[in-house]
């Protein structure tokens, strides 16, 4: 069976939630998922899992928060098939900082699809725009595993 693991750090909240709807859209479509909120233990092995999903909010003028720094070293290797999102707000620091946590964190993980952004709360349209996100992320991964065999 296929397996995601879903890490995220979350502040407000928002993060949280973008990762909940994720893990629905997961579940609903026979993929077999594990929660992980950075920062609480125990740590998850990303080699249990066919992909990794890591989410982020954005910190201090375009800065990743520390416990996603830690979790990233504590993992101690770059994952394959490591796919990212994030939240944020435009009105602290404009289009060019906004959700930067998650672009640095595509661009460590060499991740193939482009980091998903989320203004804040998932809700409304965005909800919307995480699905069709993470339908991406599935085709890719199904693509790649296709690849293998």
């Amino acid at each position: 069976m296929v397996s995601f693991l879903i890490a995220y750090a979350s502040w407000s909240g928002n993060t949280e939630e973008v990762a909940e709807i994720i893990e629905e859209t997961l579940l609903s479509e026979g993929i077999d998922v594990a929660m992980h909120r950075i920062g609480l233990a125990p740590l998850p092995n990303p080699r249990q899992f066919d992909a990794m999903i890591i989410g982020s909010f954005t910190w201090d003028k375009g800065a990743t928060p520390d416990e996603v720094k830690e979790f990233v070293a504590d993992i101690g290797y770059k994952p394959r098939n490591v796919y990212v999102f994030g939240t944020g707000d435009t009105q602290f620091g404009g289009e060019e900082l906004f959700c930067h946590a998650a672009v640095k964190l595509a661009r460590f993980y060499e991740s193939a699809i482009e980091p998903l952004k989320i203004e804040q709360s998932p809700r409304g349209t965005q909800e919307q725009k995480v699905i069709e996100w993470l339908k991406g992320v599935v085709h890719h991964w199904q693509h790649l595993h296709a690849l293998k065999y």
